[in-house]
């Protein structure tokens, strides 16, 4: 085991004013040095696109990367309901320190208090920048920009595009990066994906790339290295991830030295479409702000669900007086607006109990008559209509707020949600976890940094619902271009480096052997078959609920399923070609080892906390039980083949007091 010191480099001095004044007294580049120094950036979501724009604003020469052929495929398109910002617009009471604390407790208490609260204090910034590029944020009916609640917080402080938030603000970094493109201060690498990381000295130089239409492998140096390539979710195989989300350029930076940090920590979102078939390989999210409105509930007979499994009867069927709503019953203080995990376990137990209402006995009701009802009467009564038809009316409320939303349920499931009320179940969605980074978001190594969901620092165990955009923007616009320059400050005499370094050389080469090693194997199966059964152990032993047996049992099988692809994949077509299973091999082989560090790392916690909940670990109600005697800390893990080393850094709590996470 390696000794590493982990720094979290957080400043001194008050948490209000530690941001304010690390920014007047850090080391800065001089626009005329800006121009020496090339930053690389891999990937182009919300995190990248405006890292990569605002970098490249200030005059650093940008190189960006995506393995799709356009910034805008990016999967954080894909987010539905919004970003937090404390903007206090609501007048209800919301703040910069309650948006931080919100998020601390969110988190069940363990992610570094620095980090978030700086977070807190950026993010009224990234809304007055989204509105400047012309984000179409929803509006009052004064003008006046809207807001809506999410899980987690008794305050209005999301803002949102109807059910296109990700959408709209992903339009406006990329008409940002486009600027610079045009401009040539960024240079942009389409259909390129980063298959390892090039170290010089200890510091992050280079990567190297594969052109995903040629096949060719490529060469890329520059003077630091940011990652920007979201989360690990599809590790799980079914996800509401994008299918070509992947691990890989993380994971190869965690072969060179990077630490991985909490990698157990994975969101379960309580609002999908339920698994409908063995063979699905992708699952749908309906937005979070779905619970603002509508009422999650079961029946409480156990033969009315069973009859609603077997399609003898429908959710309105069941007359008021015999459906539980549960989450207002066991969550008074916040009801259906409780946080991710806590939505997601209780839905757990309700259909473990045999209350299930899809065929498959997972899945309980989302509910919007009663809001449709009340909608309806306020229209009726502000337009002064006797006799209306108030459910017409209430309907076309819940469209002009979640109409999109409605609409892709329906095309999904044939159901019309403004009828019958949704049918919902936990899926994997997010992960905590993800590379180390101290508060300059610079991993352990050198010239090599991580933001948005690559990094594991501002979300704790538990990710509150829009924070994620909220974190993605915080990085990209308002963090990462002021502290990259703690590191290039000492860089501005180091000369461009050239690709000829025998280290690229090297890498290149353990890159060519890696993937003709995987290519020659030449066996009997299909690569998603693998994916797919990585997926299912991981649901069953590291999925809403762990236990150290199966956990110990889980982290085997992967074990064997690993032994087992590199004797029996077959990967089809050429390696110097557009090869599509090649690229799912390459990100699937690095998935059956993040895989098996998720289990031991779920092992080594031996506590219940936010997305983690260990079953031996729980209070006398079922909620997750902390240790913060022993688990106040970020894991993060060294990996190496036979037995990867966690290496702990101790998490202070000087303005929060810890205490049990309570929603009641």
């Amino acid at each position: 085991m390696s000794t590493i010191q982990l720094q979290s480099n957080s400043p001194k001095g008050d948490l209000a004013t530690k941001w304010t004044q690390y920014r007047g007294s850090m080391n800065l580049v001089a626009p005329n040095n800006k121009r020496r120094l090339d930053v690389i950036i891999v990937g182009t979501g919300l995190a990248g696109a405006s890292a990569a724009a605002t970098m490249a604003e200030l005059g650093y020469n940008v190189k960006a990367f995506t393995f799709h052929d356009s910034p805008r495929r990016a999967h954080s398109i894909a987010a539905q309901g919004g970003i937090n910002a404390a903007k206090n617009y609501q007048n209800d009471g919301d703040s910069t320190y309650r948006l931080f604390y919100d998020t601390i407790k969110g988190g069940d208490y363990r992610s570094r208090e620095s980090n978030v609260y700086r977070l807190a204090e950026v993010s009224a910034n990234i809304i007055d920048q989204c509105v400047a590029q012309g984000v179409p944020f929803a509006r009052e009916y004064g003008g006046l920009l809207a807001n809506r609640s999410f899980g987690g917080v008794q305050v209005s402080r999301t803002f949102y595009a109807r059910g296109q938030t990700g959408q709209q603000l992903l339009i406006g970094a990329y008409q940002a990066l486009s600027r610079q493109i045009s401009s040539g201060k960024v240079k942009m690498y389409n259909r390129h994906e980063m298959l390892d990381l090039v170290l010089i000295d200890g510091k992050a130089r280079g990567i190297i790339t594969r052109n995903l239409l040629t096949g060719q492998l490529e060469r890329h140096a520059a003077h630091c290295v940011v990652l920007a390539t979201g989360g690990y979710g599809n590790v799980f195989y079914l996800s509401t991830n994008a299918m070509g989300s992947n691990v890989s350029a993380a994971w190869r930076s965690v072969k060179r030295g990077a630490l991985m940090a909490n990698p157990c920590y994975t969101q379960i979102h309580p609002t999908c479409i339920p698994v409908s078939g063995h063979y699905q390989s992708k699952l749908t999210l309906m937005s979070e702000s779905l619970r603002n409105d509508g009422r999650v509930w079961v029946p409480k007979h156990i033969e009315d669900a069973k009859a609603i499994q077997k399609g003898e009867k429908k959710g309105v069927d069941i007359p008021e007086e015999d459906r539980d709503y549960y989450l207002e019953r066991r969550y008074p203080a916040f009801g259906n607006l409780v946080p991710r995990d806590v939505a997601s376990r209780a839905a757990k137990i309700a259909c473990d109990e045999g209350k299930g209402v899809a065929p498959t006995g997972l899945a309980v009701f989302l509910d919007f008559a009663s809001a449709i009802e009340r909608y309806g009467n306020a229209e009726a009564t502000s337009r002064g209509l006797k006799n209306a038809n108030v459910t017409q009316l209430g309907e076309e409320v819940v469209a002009a707020k979640y109409g999109n939303l409605f609409e892709m349920y329906e095309k999904i499931t044939g159901e019309d949600p403004y009828k019958n009320p949704m049918k919902i179940y936990p899926a994997v969605h997010y992960t905590m976890g993800g590379l180390w980074v101290d508060y300059n978001l610079q991993t352990n190594i050198p010239g090599l940094f991580a933001l948005g969901e690559a990094n594991f620092s501002d979300h704790g165990a538990n990710r509150l619902g829009a924070s994620a955009l909220m974190q993605g923007l915080a990085d990209g616009y308002f963090v990462i271009p002021y502290t990259i320059g703690t590191f290039l400050a000492d860089e501005i005499r180091t000369p461009a480096f050239t690709t000829d370094a025998p280290e690229f050389a090297e890498v290149e080469r353990e890159v060519a052997e890696r993937i003709l090693k995987l290519k020659h194997v030449n066996g009997s199966q299909s690569v998603e078959s693998f994916h797919r059964r990585l997926g299912q152990i991981m649901w069953e032993y590291c999925g809403m609920s762990r236990n150290a047996e199966g956990l110990k049992k889980g982290r085997q099988m992967i074990r064997d399923l690993r032994d087992e692809f590199y004797r029996d994949v077959f990967i089809p077509g050429d390696i110097e070609d557009y090869n599509p299973e090649l690229e799912k091999a390459t990100r699937v082989a690095d998935f059956l080892e993040l895989g098996e560090l998720m289990m031991l790392d779920a092992l080594d916690r031996n506590e219940s906390c936010g997305g983690h909940f260990r079953e031996e670990y729980k209070s006398a109600e079922g909620e997750a039980a902390r240790d913060d005697k022993n688990y106040t800390y970020v894991a993060a893990w060294e990996w190496d083949d036979n037995d990867p080393s966690v290496h702990k850094e101790t998490l202070q709590f000087d303005n929060v007091e810890l205490k049990t996470r309570s929603y009641k």
